[in-house]
């Protein structure tokens, strides 16, 4: 998976929570085509966060792909922890997804060492049972009463990984947008007093 070389020129990957889980998680989790169809599904507990490049569609210094919910995120050299309260995810008032931010520890379970890798993990929120969690573990259960759709849709995630040492966003030297000494003294000026007073 070559990231953003499957991107339309000009085209740039850069979606709000919002709709990470309105128009691809939920269209996943349905069975349904995501368009663009540019995010790849990445087994999370096969790879360090360090080898996604290639393997997860890349916009920026983030990458992005669908996995499979699971509580155990242990991977080849490490694993995944919780590191705040979840957080929800609205759309027009109502509760659409559910966020939690983990972060990369390398070595044994509980007693790794935290690294600069983040994740955001981003589930489909079920109010009939309160949370995405619940309803991830109650999947199996439903699975020889519904079948398989219903157990894809609440196994379906999807992640937003990034070395917070580099930055989550975008720079401006990657857009093409390197910024001059100057222009940065400017910008981190608070007010336009101040802009003022330096420009006098």
């Amino acid at each position: 998976m070559g990231g953003a070389s499957n991107l339309p020129p000009g085209f740039h990957f850069f979606p709000s929570d919002e709709e990470l889980v309105i128009h691809f998680l939920r269209r996943k989790a349905s069975l349904l085509p995501c368009q663009p169809d540019v995010v790849p599904t990445v087994l999370l507990n096969h790879h360090d966060p360090w080898e996604l490049n290639g393997k997860a569609l890349q916009a920026g210094n983030q990458w992005y792909f669908f996995s499979h919910a699971t509580k155990s995120r242990v991977t080849p050299n490490g694993y995944w922890s919780s590191i705040c309260a979840d957080e929800m995810v609205s759309s027009g008032g109502c509760n659409v997804g559910l966020k939690k931010s983990l972060v990369f520890s390398i070595g044994e379970l509980s007693e790794g060492i935290e690294t600069n890798w983040i994740m955001h993990e981003y589930h489909l929120w079920d109010g009939s049972r309160g949370s995405s969690s619940s309803a991830s573990s109650s999947s199996g259960r439903r699975l020889h009463k519904k079948g398989h759709s219903d157990t894809e849709s609440n196994n379906w995630v999807i992640c937003r990984v990034f070395n917070s040492s580099c930055g989550s966003q975008v720079s401006f030297h990657e857009e093409g947008m390197e910024l001059s000494c100057l222009d940065e003294v400017f910008l981190s000026l608070d007010d336009y007093d101040e802009v003022d007073q330096f420009a006098e």
